[in-house]
């Protein structure tokens, strides 16, 4: 072992070992011992321009790898910053460590520069959140986080990092790379009761949630379906999961309001399978309250008490072995009910996108633009949506069949996401081709990471819906008061802005252009944003229906 190891130098050796090949953040005087010790290493430093847009890009790596992302950041407001990009990730699933510089610990209790309890403000927010005390702890805390972040329910993990523990000489071992473990299928016996419920049922529902879209998990859910049909739902964060030739399954999205063709199929049903599912998805008083129905709960980790979402049969252990052991004890088995029902719900799906096909108008109805992203949505693209009246749109009409293809935002629900996961998706994996989405308010939020988009050459298209207006905010308040406060801004010159940072701008004038537009920006190279102003007339239908027929 080197005689000038130092504590920085012993996290960072620990960090190759788990395999991170990237980390991201901000440096500063508290935590730059560590940022020197990655100079030397194998990983990959990327400087952002904020820290909770690092935060973003951090859990976004961790969603589409399943990996947790990494990042560092100094003292102070540098931890600060990051509260709300992990409780993002620890909300929405995403597995990310947070590694936070800090004051020395002889200072701790001094009103020093950058002094501040990062632990305490962090706890709320993580599932794991310590500081390292000792050298001797280093590598221990580092794979104690590192599966606390990735294991049962990914989220966030923080540790912070004093500087005079980083510059200390270090003794300790680096502990060999943590996988995080893999319970079993759930108990034999409840598989067996979950299978004679389902099989008694004569209207039987799938509800998919987040951890449905795990890889592992996808291809059990499909495995199901495969031997019985189920209707099935899913909510925003478990897009994709279903294949093209399950969507007969398919009775759509569900999430934010109680009103989706697929709520028709939940609302009517005499039994819930939620699978992977989380409360936060989609809250359980908006679609189960005063309902008196079964409803089996199969997941890594247990349901949270909820007075709206009581289990009758709850399936723990890992989620693709348990679908493993159910699906051939469901073999051959049908329940025809909901058919009709799913068949209505696709030609309605058709109906829609006929009737989006036609929309001429401008400013840009949001059907139209979606009708327009599904041209682009192949298998080999990701869509990273960002948070606004927009997200419901895409995330009610946008058909994926590939899991994790949409990355969306519906647990904190957080302004900003999209362009530092547009990022994370170029790093996960650069042979794709990747387009985000934001609103004109949104985009503001995390428009600074241009720039460092711009730096490491990602390709992707950046599409800003137009309004002049937090809308999704503005429907709210005109639903609630009959009026709105407090939402309406500025203009920008999107195209400008993107030049400004060394990025490509590009303006859709009119709905002939956007297929065109849309597909010179994507065969662009480096970022490209393209602004579309769009006409929210109809949104306030998005609280009521969206049933074709009152779509006007």
């Amino acid at each position: 072992m080197s005689e000038d190891l130092d504590g920085a130098r012993l996290l960072v050796q620990n960090l190759e070992a788990q395999g991170v090949e990237y980390v991201v953040g901000i440096p500063g005087a508290k935590i730059d011992p560590v940022f020197n010790a990655l100079v030397d290493s194998k990983i990959k430093t990327i400087v952002c321009r904020h820290e909770q847009n690092a935060a973003f890009i951090a859990g976004g790596l961790g969603r589409l790898t399943g990996k947790a992302g990494v990042v560092l950041v100094t003292s102070g407001p540098g931890c600060s910053n990051l509260v709300t990009g992990l409780a993002t990730a620890n909300t929405e699933g995403d597995p990310i460590v947070a590694l936070g510089g800090a004051v020395s610990l002889n200072d701790r209790l001094k009103q020093t520069h950058q002094s501040m309890d990062t632990v305490a403000i962090m706890r709320p927010v993580t599932k794991y959140a310590a500081e390292i005390t000792s050298t001797d702890a280093i590598s221990e805390a580092l794979v104690t986080a590192f599966r606390a972040a990735e294991s049962g329910r990914p989220g966030a993990a923080f540790l912070s990092l004093p500087k005079g523990i980083m510059k200390a000489a270090a003794l300790g071992d680096v502990l060999a790379p943590v996988v995080a473990p893999t319970s079993g299928a759930a108990d034999a016996a409840a598989i067996s009761a979950a299978s004679a419920l389902i099989a008694a049922a004569k209207r039987p529902v799938v509800l998919l949630g987040m951890l449905a879209s795990q890889p592992r998990a996808t291809a059990a859910v499909r495995a199901l379906l495969d031997r019985t049909k189920l209707a099935v739902v899913s909510t925003y964060q478990a897009a994709g999961v279903l294949s093209r030739q399950h969507l007969d399954c398919f009775g759509g999205r569900v999430g934010l309001f109680h009103n989706q063709p697929a709520d028709s199929l939940l609302d009517a049903a005499d039994l819930v399978l939620a699978i992977g599912f989380d409360a936060v998805e989609y809250d359980p008083a908006l679609w189960n309250r005063g309902r008196d129905r079964t409803l089996i709960h199969l997941d890594c980790v247990p349901a949270m008490p909820d007075r709206d979402y009581r289990i009758a049969l709850e399936l723990l252990g890992d989620i693709a072995s348990t679908l493993d052991c159910l699906a051939p004890l469901l073999a051959g088995r049908r329940q025809p009910e909901q058919f009709e029902a799913l068949v209505e719900i696709a030609r309605e799906r058709e109906y829609v996108a006929l009737e989006a096909a036609k929309r001429r108008g401008m400013p840009v109805h949001p059907l139209r633009l979606v009708h327009a992203l599904q041209r682009f949505l192949d298998e080999d693209t990701i869509l990273c949506s960002d948070m606004g009246s927009f997200h419901i749109w895409m995330a009610r009409h946008l058909i994926a069949h590939r899991p994790r293809q949409i990355l969306i935002s519906n647990g904190q629900q957080t302004l900003g996401v999209g362009l530092p996961w547009a990022i994370a998706a170029c790093l996960a994996d650069p042979s794709r081709k990747v387009i985000s989405v934001s609103g004109d308010g949104g985009f503001l939020f995390s428009a600074v990471e241009l720039e460092t988009a711009v730096r490491l050459k990602c390709n992707f298209v950046h599409l800003v819906w137009i309004d002049g207006s937090y809308d999704m905010v503005r429907l709210q308040e005109m639903e609630a008061y009959g009026r709105e406060s407090g939402v309406r801004f500025g203009p920008i010159d999107i195209v400008k802005f993107a030049e400004s940072m060394g990025a490509k701008g590009l303006q859709i004038r009119s709905a002939d252009e956007i297929e065109l537009v849309l597909k010179k920006a994507m065969e662009m190279d480096g970022p490209v944003v393209v602004g579309v102003p769009v006409d929210y007339g109809d949104n306030q239908s998005l609280m009521q229906s969206v049933h074709p027929d009152v779509i006007h």
